[in-house]
């Protein structure tokens, strides 16, 4: 007999690991880009460089499984509102700039990107793990974006208080 525990209990568990923000990207069947946030993202190894992302069913996820190319996009600690947007609380301002670079969608001001071919896909429950091997990365000075207990914090652990942030779960987010 399995017991598993309640799924307040486990996501109350699971908030004290701090992880990073990041925004997954691909292409939609028209050609646009989709994306979402995820902190649900590792290295796997470095020869070949490999990575791997966890996925719920949408629209990114369908993007991905098509086109079998994804890229992250590893935000920095004042990129609140960006996470927000990608996790389906949009900006007032508009939609964020992604740029196109060798066939991928990048955040221009992420503070580390990674293009990634899926070699491998594992259905888990409601998620896709698809591992990539990195085409190519770059990056860039910055603290990140960190989430723990529930909370956007900035690298250094400090929370970001609540002008700047949210907690979650807000209604609708998918991080």
């Amino acid at each position: 007999m399995s017991h598993h525990p309640d799924p307040a209990s486990f996501r109350a568990a699971a908030s004290r690991f701090s992880t990073g923000v990041t925004v997954v990207t691909s292409s939609g069947d028209d050609g646009a880009p989709v994306g979402m946030t995820a902190n649900s993202f590792t290295t796997v190894s470095m020869q070949p460089p490999t990575v791997l992302v966890s996925l719920k069913r949408g629209r990114t996820w369908q993007a991905v499984s098509a086109t079998r190319r994804y890229a992250v996009n590893v935000l920095a600690a004042d990129d609140v509102a960006i996470g927000r947007h990608f996790a389906g609380a949009p900006l007032a301002q508009g939609t964020p700039t992604l740029e196109a670079r060798e066939g991928f969608f990048l955040l221009p001001q992420a503070i580390a990107q990674f293009g990634c071919e899926v070699v491998n896909a594992v259905e888990i429950a409601d998620h896709t793990l698809f591992i990539g091997e990195v085409r190519w990365c770059r990056h860039r000075d910055g603290l990140p974006l960190a989430f723990y207990a529930s909370r956007f914090r900035n690298g250094l652990g400090a929370e970001i208080l609540p002008a700047d942030a949210m907690a979650y779960p807000a209604e609708g987010w998918t991080i």
